[in-house]
This record gives structure tokens, sequence and C-alpha cells, in this order.
């Protein structure tokens, strides 16, 4: 079986290391290339079994229609939200290989075998052939629907991407103190592997779930005097979550 990656951003590398990694070769083409009929010789896209997408949801629609070929492939993507759907009458064979991990070229994951790859296939068959191609890389595959997998991908953002931006704000908050943001890398390593052991209600700590309304109203009040000086707005971040976990405990 034939295999190509559409694509060579953050996922598209990911996935081609991690195929290597498994002694399988599967070329990387360049999706602006397929959109724009340059590609020729040996990356003739008509030659491979199966095709995965690895680009922009935004991008996805366009890359999928300027690949034409035998109606036999499979054609499978990997995002988080769009559904089968974007796979035409034309490829009759489609799927979804979502890998739930962040990705990034600088610090690529070495250790492909515990991501999650969340799966869909348009038919049995189709699925199957998907199940089987994900197991070759990871030991976790889940098969989900269109709006299980969308939930998951907002779950992700609120775990990685607002937790990230969190990072963003603390760090902010110690610019021009002599305390660099790396003393925080112990509470957040810490505060990770918590949720190893304790559901994330359960390993809840902080000023907000003890009720400390004088230690709230400290932070607060230190935080609009921050705002006030650089224009953010973490005042108004800090309120609304310490809200949520009042809500919530």
């Amino acid at each position: 079986m034939k295999i190509a990656i559409i694509g060579r951003g953050n996922v598209a590398t990911s996935l081609h290391a991690a195929f290597a990694r498994k002694g399988i070769d599967v070329p990387m083409l360049s999706s602006r290339e397929l959109v724009n009929g340059q590609m020729v010789n040996d990356q003739m896209v008509s030659v491979y079994d199966v095709y995965i997408y690895a680009v922009a949801d935004q991008a996805l629609a366009e890359v999928v229609a300027a690949v034409h070929t035998p109606a036999r492939a499979i054609h499978i993507h990997t995002s988080g939200t769009i559904p089968i759907t974007v796979f035409g009458d034309d490829k009759p064979h489609a799927g979804i290989l979502y890998p739930f991990q962040t990705f990034s070229k600088a610090n690529p994951v070495d250790d492909f075998s515990e991501v999650p790859l969340i799966v869909e296939g348009r038919t049995i068959d189709d699925l199957a052939a998907i199940y089987t191609l994900a197991l070759t890389l990871s030991s976790r595959v889940i098969e989900a629907s269109q709006s299980d997998r969308e939930r998951l991908h907002v779950a992700g953002v609120f775990a990685n991407n607002f937790t990230n931006c969190m990072y963003r704000m603390a760090a902010d908050i110690l610019r021009s103190t002599p305390i660099p943001f790396n003393v925080l890398l112990p509470l957040i390593d810490q505060t990770a592997a918590k949720v190893h052991a304790l559901a994330p209600k359960d390993a809840q700590t902080g000023p907000a779930v003890r009720g400390d309304e004088q230690v709230i109203r400290r932070h607060l009040e230190l935080l609009q005097n921050l705002s006030n000086q650089t224009g953010d707005k973490p005042c108004e971040v800090y309120r609304l979550i310490t809200d949520y976990i009042r809500q919530s405990k």
C-alpha cells in the first residue's frame, strides 16, 4: 500500500516522522503545488493508494478538489472539526484520522504510540482500513462520530490552547519583576501530573475553591493596576474563571 501525506506543516511533518519510525516511506506532497497544478513525474498523486490530507481546515476543501485519483483510493483528513462530506462523490472511499495532540516542528512528538488517533470511515470497509492504518502508528485508536470528535476538539482547545494562553498571561504578570517564568515550571508540571491520578474537579486548588475572598480581592486589585499600566485585561479573565470555579465546586 502506497501512502502519501498532502501538506508540509506541523501535523504532516509529525505523521511523516511517525511513519518513518515504523520503516514506512511516506512522501509529503505540497498542497500549494497541488492546487496550482505543479505536481509532475514521480509526484503525480494518482500513483498512491491512500492520501492523508494534513492541511489547515480553511484550505482543506480547495486541496481536496485539486486531487484527482482512481476511485479505489482512500482519502483521509486529519481535522478535528471538518466532516467526511468534504470528500465529494468522486472520492467514494474516505474517512478521518485525527491525531489528538499538539504538534510543533520545533518540539516534535518522539513517541507517537501513545497519541490518541480518532478515526471515522464513510463505510465499514473504509473504517476498517483506516483503523488498521492507525494501529501501525499508535496503540490508542478510538472510533468517534463527527459530533463527538467536535466536542473532543473543543475540549482540547480548553486543555491545550487556553492553558497555554494562561501561561502567556502568567509570563506577562511576572514581566518587569526579577522572577523568571521558569519559576512556574515545577508548578505547571505538578498540576499536569495530578490529573493523571485525580479527576480535574478533585485536583482543583486555589483561593476560589477555598472561598478565600480576601486573597481574591487583593489579586483583582493587583491585576487592575497592571491593566491600567499595560492595557491588557487579566483582571477580567481572573474574575470570569474565579466565578466559574466558585459556581462549580
